[in-house]
């Protein structure tokens, strides 16, 4: 692997953390950074929607905020560039990821509500950086609901 590929393999990394904290956080405009302005994302697995990013992002913020404590943990990565080799302005990326929020029960209680699947980017090297410019959640298991 060259410092090229090292690079851009950090990169998605990045995008794929700037997704997680701004999903967890609330930080809604953060997501401006990890998408591309045509992006098209697909929720249904989970119960959310499918759409374009200016369709999702509001969506997101209206819809979240009822599990007012979100965290999540990203586990392996698979990065596969077209052509299947290293390298390029294109990748397939995969990463696992685990989900428990809270969610109000009334009374003061909460119930714990997880998740856990993997994301599909396709993700592309833009002027600002790798963006991914299709998301697709695959959801594996859930729990609490």
């Amino acid at each position: 692997m060259d410092v090229q590929q090292l690079s851009d393999r950090l990169e998605i990394a990045d995008v794929l953390v700037r997704y997680t904290r701004a999903i967890d956080t609330g930080d809604w405009d953060r997501l401006d950074a990890v998408f591309t302005p045509d992006a098209q994302i697909d929720y249904t697995q989970s119960g959310g929607i499918e759409g374009g990013y200016a369709t999702v992002k509001p969506w997101l913020a209206e819809h979240l905020p009822i599990f007012p404590r979100r965290m999540h943990t990203l586990g392996q990565v698979e990065v596969r560039y077209d052509g299947g080799g290293a390298g390029g302005d294109a990748a397939d990326v995969a990463a696992y990821f685990h989900n428990p929020m809270m969610m109000p029960a009334g009374d003061g209680a909460e119930v714990l509500v997880e998740f856990g699947g993997i994301y599909h980017h396709r993700m592309v090297r833009t002027a600002d950086g790798w963006r991914s410019e299709r998301l697709v959640e695959e959801l594996v298991w859930k729990r609490g609901l």
